[in-house]
């Protein structure tokens, strides 16, 4: 039996090819639209730490933070109607991914892309312009339709237009541009909040607008994938296309494997019940479990909240924005270790240190906020130095987020499945990203106000079972052709059980499996 875990055996493909200028300044493009879903997180907890906006919207929240209607200071921010401000825009992108299923592998990747970009932008022009809460809950459910369709086509683009050598480092661009959002956002927000008049709010959340453009735009010059273009029958569009983006001529072997793999895939009458054929079980599970366990890890409590979260624990409004930008600028940073080291060490590796170096940091966070505000929520006088101890490991918090379970919890899932179900399954990926995400932007103030210190335990417990399951059943994917990726599944320890051998020789053509139950 192999060591758990580890695939040791696997494809021997090498296509040719080079890392192209030309892929390069695509793949970057492309990454962009991961800023729309960057800029949404960080701009989120902003505006809601902002007085002007909480008085005009949430009139109760403000008077339980200035009339200090309660002491307990887990519970000042626990309001319904402000927390569906934030969670219903992921309950919207959730229903959106399932729809762009069909218009991703329909009518290619890039389209996908434009709708996303053009829906976003409609939705903060509404917020922007927000009279009120009712107008907010409409912006957001229009930025959730836009945050569907980008989410679920730009992971799978990057994955198909990447060399596989340079797969993990073009694809992480994503996470990246997730990341240059969220600290964009924060930075505006810090310094909108100190308009006069106090309507520096309308500019945050309209500003929504600008990294919707990027994306529209871009998906208006981008190239469609290859795969793609072979799925729709293009087939002398996506050689010419491979040829570019490789930059070489000797392109045969790896158009044979795209053009094997788009059989497969026209073979498949309804690429949704075959999801649950029994071949693709560890697919499956790992387009469930991956992101399932990537918002439990509670990241989105630090993202979504974090000027709330840090007013909470005793910072003023100006300090709890700034420390805010600091943590967005440790997500950047440290979102190049995973760039760098993804294609040399392995997804494996990153996936358990950050989720231990994570794990330690919730509970150090929960002990100090433990010790400061106990059961009953009233610090009294923070000290400076706690205030700093509670800042420098949130940030030791994020820096193991960002270079595993943030990108790799993109990548992973991108590139695992097979051309037949690809587009389905992303679909699958994303609706439990974004469920996950509006289940923990819903209840966690609530989780706050009741589990006090202790929510920061109850993450770590999950973030403590993630590690064993990747430790476990996820097989290494670095270096690994996309459309060889079924290698990993047959050598696995466990996985091999179910995946059968599908692939004929080179040069024939693949026969499907009709049966088989999930």
């Amino acid at each position: 039996m192999p060591a758990v875990g580890i695939a040791t055996s696997g494809s021997k493909k090498a296509y040719p090819g080079n890392l192209t200028l030309y892929v390069t300044v695509t793949c970057m493009v492309a990454a962009t639209g991961g800023l729309i879903f960057g800029y949404d997180i960080g701009i989120s907890g902003g505006v809601t730490s902002m007085d002007s906006f909480l008085e005009k919207f949430f009139p109760s929240v403000f008077r339980k933070k200035h009339r200090k209607e309660t002491t307990n200071q887990y519970c000042q921010y626990d309001s319904e109607a402000l927390t569906l401000f934030t969670s219903s825009l992921y309950l919207a992108a959730l229903l959106s991914s399932l729809v762009a299923s069909t218009v991703t592998r329909r009518f290619g990747r890039k389209l996908s892309m434009l709708f996303g970009g053009m829906l976003f932008c409609s939705g903060a022009i509404v917020n922007a312009a927000a009279k009120n809460v009712l107008m907010l809950i409409l912006g957001r459910l229009l930025l959730g339709f836009g945050l569907g369709f980008a989410n679920q086509s730009v992971p799978l683009y990057l994955s198909e237009m990447a060399p596989y050598k340079y797969r993990g480092a073009l694809n992480i661009g994503f996470q990246l541009s997730i990341t240059v959002g969220i600290l964009i956002a924060n930075v505006l927000n810090f310094f909108f909040a100190k308009i006069k008049g106090g309507w520096g709010w309308r500019l945050s959340l309209g500003g929504a607008m600008v990294p919707s453009l990027i994306i529209t735009v871009g998906a208006l010059v981008l190239p469609d994938t290859p795969n793609s273009m072979i799925e729709r029958g293009h087939h002398d569009e996506a050689r010419h296309q491979l040829k570019i983006i490789r930059g070489i001529d000797d392109i045969d072997e790896e158009f044979n494997d795209l053009v094997t793999a788009s059989v497969a895939s026209n073979q498949v009458e309804n690429s949704w019940t075959n999801l649950l054929n029994q071949k693709y079980r560890p697919h499956l599970t790992m387009a469930i479990l991956i992101p399932f366990f990537q918002q439990l890890t509670g990241i989105n409590v630090i993202l979504f909240y974090a000027p709330v979260l840090f007013s909470t624990i005793g910072f003023g409004s100006e300090a709890a924005l700034m420390s805010a930008v600091i943590t967005g600028c440790v997500f950047v940073s440290t979102t190049f270790v995973s760039i760098y080291g993804v294609d040399k060490w392995g997804r494996r590796l990153l996936f358990l240190e950050g989720g231990i170096q994570m794990m330690i940091c919730q509970i150090v966070v929960a002990a100090a906020i433990g010790a400061k505000f106990g059961v009953d929520g009233d610090p009294g006088l923070l000290p400076r130095w706690y205030a700093i101890v509670v800042v420098l490991f949130i940030c030791i918090y994020v820096a193991g987020f960002a270079w595993s379970w943030g990108p790799l919890g993109w990548l992973v899932p991108s590139e695992i499945f097979p051309l037949e179900i690809r587009s389905a399954a992303q679909s699958v990926n994303v609706s439990v990203n974004m469920f996950f995400t509006f289940m923990i932007a819903q209840v966690f103030l609530v989780m706050l106000c009741h589990l006090k210190f202790g929510l920061f335990l109850f993450f770590a417990f999950f973030v403590l079972l993630m590690s064993i399951f990747v430790a476990v059943f996820l097989p290494e994917t670095k270096g690994i052709p996309i459309e060889e990726m079924n290698e990993v599944w047959k050598t696995h320890w466990y996985w091999k059980r179910f995946v059968h051998d599908n692939h004929l020789d080179d040069g024939e053509r693949v026969e499907m499996v009709k049966g088989g139950g999930f």
